[in-house]
């Protein structure tokens, strides 16, 4: 059976305290602490009864009453999860459906709910509140204080000590995403051995800057032109080729007219093949820029891609002459 129902607390717990309850809800756009706190309370409950039934239920896909035909009494009483997945791009039957459910939830059922953040849906995760679910809130991890402190809880989780100096180290190799940093840690976990050090750090990531390209592609973005120009002349200092640094220009210009021309036709930006934190990244940016301004920088990007492949005969000029349009084009909008 599962644990008895508790009234949820002001603030709820964290991804990495969540207990298995009735109702579960998991929201915030941090895709990968919701990822975790989901897959911990199944764990759980499959510690607690191993032959559990496990259901996932895409709520953009989904039919009406696919949620109380999978959650009716089971022949044989068997436990189940029911996990739906993606709620802010549910159907209005899946909105309709969960909000009916959690009124009256079946005794032997854990469900659990992702809702990834925005104003689709929110009535729903309102009624989940209101009917007593534990609620685990993934926001983004922004400070780089709170990405050490994820990145060393990474290792201790692996039994793996660590240099202060290197868990910083790796933070400014990976931080700009949490998931690309908790993968640099699961790589230093699986190919080293002994304490982690700063030398570990450097053998693996090359002394980069967060994730360089993507780092001087944001600042370039934001209008932050002296920040991206440092940025771009340290990559280059340290062996980084213009060829990537462009291309990181490139992706991150075709989010923004992906997750533009999505909001301009009325799209659904759940498929655009993007992270819901990316879109909701995306919409932010989008603030500082036009439709002519963001045309004109993906042109100077395509121009700056032709000529670090062999059109032009100094590759470095041409890719911060490109960050500098980049950045000249949103700040002269805001």
């Amino acid at each position: 059976m599962p644990p008895a129902r508790r009234a949820p607390t002001s603030s709820g717990p964290t991804w990495d305290a969540v207990e298995p309850a009735p109702v579960v809800l998991v929201t915030g756009t941090e895709s990968l602490l919701a990822e975790r706190a989901v897959d911990r309370v199944v764990a759980l409950r499959r510690e607690q009864d191993p032959e559990v039934e496990v259901t996932r239920i895409d709520a953009a896909a989904y039919r009406p009453g696919d949620l109380r035909v999978i959650a009716s009494p089971s022949l044989f009483g068997e436990a189940r999860v029911v996990v739906v997945e993606g709620l802010h791009a549910g159907t209005d039957e899946a909105l309709a459906d969960v909000a009916t459910y959690v009124e009256d939830p079946a005794d032997d059922v854990t469900l659990v709910v992702h809702h990834g953040g925005g104003q689709r849906g929110r009535r729903t995760v309102d009624a989940l509140r209101s009917a007593g679910a534990v609620v685990v809130t993934c926001e983004p991890v922004k400070k780089d204080a709170d990405k050490v402190a994820f990145a060393a809880a990474e290792l201790q989780r692996a039994s793996r000590r660590a240099e202060p100096a290197a868990v910083r180290a790796l933070v400014e190799a990976c931080g700009t995403d949490l998931r690309e940093l908790a993968a640099a840690c699961q790589q230093l976990v699986a190919d080293t051995t002994g304490r982690i050090t700063v030398a570990m750090v450097e053998q693996y990531h090359g002394g980069r800057v967060e994730a360089t390209g993507f780092r001087v592609a944001d600042a370039a973005v934001a209008g932050r032109a002296g920040e991206a120009v440092a940025l771009l002349r340290h990559a280059l200092a340290t062996g980084t080729d213009p060829v990537p640094l462009v291309a990181a220009l490139a992706a991150k210009l075709r989010t923004l007219a992906k997750v533009g021309a999505a909001r301009g036709r009325g799209l659904d930006p759940g498929q655009l093949g993007l992270a819901p934190w990316q879109v909701d990244r995306a919409r932010r940016e989008l603030a500082g820029w036009t439709p002519e301004a963001l045309a004109a920088a993906i042109t100077a990007v395509a121009q700056a891609d032709a000529e670090v492949k062999g059109a032009g005969r100094d590759p470095v000029f041409a890719v911060e002459r490109a960050v500098l349009r980049v950045a000249s084009s949103t700040r002269a909008q805001r």
